[in-house]
């Protein structure tokens, strides 16, 4: 069975090693090859480090581990950053490991991170996705709806991405606490 806690200082490096691979493996068909290489495992520790030593904008970071304790997924939020949609929490980041993509990982990070927001005052919830990125309907399945779409700068490319939102965060806290 997984487990979830909140993510802990000595726990960058190895989030930062799963952020990179999942990101390379999530987005090298939808990505320029030299925007997908763009982010290395040295610059995510160094992020990770930083977030996870004083988090800011009332950042919330939970690690998936599985049955031999490894973390292999993570998510993190907090305050919404753009403030145009009406909505007060989002997602910054949620990356798991290939191998546990489709087992129920991601929907146990995205209901603990909801049910955590919530706890910490949130009613609302955004996330940007690559509008041509299949796992927009991760979020679909999850309650959440398109909300908006602009063109956002990645490496030395500009791409699409949309926000999806949940209204109300309820529904997927309630979900975690069972």
């Amino acid at each position: 069975m997984p487990e979830l806690r909140l993510a802990r200082l000595e726990d960058a490096e190895t989030v930062a090693n799963i952020h990179v691979a999942s990101w390379k493996s999530t987005y090298k068909d939808l990505l320029d090859e030299r925007d997908v290489s763009n982010i290395t495992v040295e610059n995510r520790i160094a992020l990770w480090q930083t977030i996870l030593r004083k988090p800011v904008n009332g950042q919330i970071a939970y690690v998936i581990e599985n049955d031999n304790q490894e973390v292999v997924g993570f998510v993190s939020g907090g305050k919404e950053r753009t403030r145009n949609y009406g909505y007060d929490g989002e997602i910054y980041a949620i990356y798991l490991l290939d191998e546990y993509q489709g087992q129920g990982y991601g929907t146990l990070l995205i209901r603990t991170f909801a049910r955590a927001m919530k706890e910490a005052g949130y009613k609302s919830l955004l996330v940007w996705v690559l509008t041509h990125n299949p796992s927009s309907q991760f979020y679909i399945k999850l309650g959440a709806h398109p909300v908006e779409a602009e063109k956002v700068t990645i490496g030395q490319g500009t791409y699409e991405e949309t926000a999806y939102g949940w209204k109300t965060i309820d529904e997927l806290a309630e979900e975690a606490a069972n």
